[in-house]
């Protein structure tokens, strides 16, 4: 009984250590300080969206999204497939991720754009990469940049609203039309 006592002490220790080095592994910074080009991080090097909490969450690469001003609030903008296994994390929370990892990780941006977290057992230990919880949801351990976002709008695309109907036939051949999420940017978190 005593062994397990110490064991049990001994786990939330390290635990809780572990969890103090990945506070400190990240600053929170204004988001006017930093140098990003969106046109770059977003299209060129992909992004991570990522929802959930910590006891359960899924993360999928992005290369459509953007960010702006709306509302007189900072938003960051992600677009999701219906058929995404995110987008279910994505509509229960209304809390999400943008985390911005460097080119080092480039195959784990693979694994999370071709992998769907309903049919693999682990998707972060598929890709190498690991939760980091944050403000009630959850980003990626690994990046060097995230945006921890709240959600303030949600729109389905709908074929009648393109202008360009290119774009529809071109996008969206199976007619699985995203669904944007803006939220508010309401922490940036840069690593040190």
């Amino acid at each position: 009984m005593y062994s397990c006592y110490c064991f049990i002490l001994n786990f939330v220790r390290v635990h809780k250590d572990d969890k103090e080095d990945m506070e400190m592994a990240f600053k929170e910074v204004a988001i006017e300080s930093l140098e990003f080009n969106p046109f770059t991080k977003i299209s060129k090097e992909w992004m991570l969206v990522t929802a959930g909490d910590e006891k359960k969450s899924n993360t999928m690469t992005a290369s459509w999204g953007g960010v702006g001003i709306m509302w007189g609030k900072n938003i960051a903008t992600a677009y999701i497939r219906p058929q995404r296994y995110t987008k279910k994390f994505m509509d229960e929370t209304g809390m999400y991720t943008l985390s911005f990892l460097s080119e080092d990780y480039r195959k784990a941006l693979s694994v999370c754009g071709s992998v769907s977290g309903k049919d693999v057992e682990d998707k972060w230990k598929e890709a190498g990469l690991h939760p980091y919880a944050v403000d009630g949801t959850t980003a990626v351990e690994e990046a060097d940049l995230i945006f921890v976002c709240k959600t303030q709008y949600t729109q389905d695309m709908k074929p009648e609203c393109f202008d360009v109907k290119e774009n529809d036939d071109k996008w969206y051949p199976d007619k699985d039309y995203h669904t944007m999420y803006m939220g508010e940017i309401v922490k940036v978190l840069k690593r040190v």
